[in-house]
């Protein structure tokens, strides 16, 4: 029983498993908290900035964050299928490692999964660049509400058209001297969901690592398995050779007995 445990304990991908559990803690970070950090956007421009819903089909911030929370049920998803695959393909590739069993089509698959992982990666980073757009964003609101309180009498005024959330003919503008700002300032909702905007930005750059170490492990995974396979066809081929060179000795020595016969 030891002994097979000391087994299946060496044929466990120790570097893939790693990666994957880096990866689904990335994901669940970033959807989860992106999405809790979205419905409190939602709440802070109904409250604080009085927006409203637009009728219809138009295509206005609130239909803007809906699509961001649908993307994020996809990148849930996705990624929690991808990252099954990566691990039994890492399983697969140990196996052949240790055993020399052969490609098994890995070597095939090997490349696949690192050209998708790559393509993932760039894809990764480009959503950690987006998500520290509403960091910045927040920040900045953060900041104004910690000068109102240091510098008594100052007017500071947030227009959210200098971050594009509304058109330029709408004014939505939020001053430290009004009621709404001071409420918004007050309340737990604002500092809530500027650190929930911080770990998800935090999950999406543990993404982007877990992508780079997946790179490094099919890089190398593909290079062993590489290796093997040829390895495993030279020895075929020399095998192939001595048992010719066998055959002819065998084949000349019985002609010898003959003649000589």
């Amino acid at each position: 029983c030891f002994e097979c445990c000391i087994k299946c304990l060496g044929g466990i991908p120790y570097a893939s498993l790693i990666a994957t559990i880096l990866l689904y803690a990335g994901v669940a970070l970033f959807c989860g908290c992106g999405h809790e950090a979205l419905s409190g956007t939602v709440n802070i421009l109904q409250t604080y900035f009085e927006m409203a819903r637009t009728a219809g089909d138009t295509l206005d911030v609130f239909t803007m964050i809906d699509i961001f929370k649908y993307v994020i049920y996809g990148v849930a998803a996705a990624f929690f299928v991808y990252g099954i695959l990566l691990m039994v393909e890492g399983f697969f590739t140990t196996g052949a490692i240790k055993d020399l069993y052969g490609d098994f089509k890995i070597t095939t698959c090997g490349r696949c999964f690192i050209m998708l992982t790559y393509l993932f990666m760039l894809a990764w980073l480009g959503v950690t660049a987006f998500t520290s757009l509403p960091v910045y964003m927040y920040f900045n609101l953060w900041t104004i509400c910690r000068n109102t309180t240091l510098v008594e009498g100052a007017n500071l005024c947030l227009d959210l058209r200098q971050f594009g959330i509304v058109t330029i003919g709408e004014e939505k503008k939020i001053c430290t001297v009004s009621e709404n700002f001071l409420r918004m300032c007050e309340s737990t909702e604002l500092n809530m969901t500027f650190h929930l905007f911080i770990v998800a930005l935090a999950g999406a750059g543990a993404a982007v690592i877990a992508m780079v170490h997946y790179l490094m492990v099919l890089s190398a995974n593909w290079a062993y398995v590489k290796d093997a396979c040829r390895m495993q066809k030279y020895e075929d081929i020399k095998s192939k050779e001595e048992q010719e060179l066998h055959d002819i000795h065998s084949t000349r020595s019985k002609e010898r007995l003959n003649a000589y016969t």
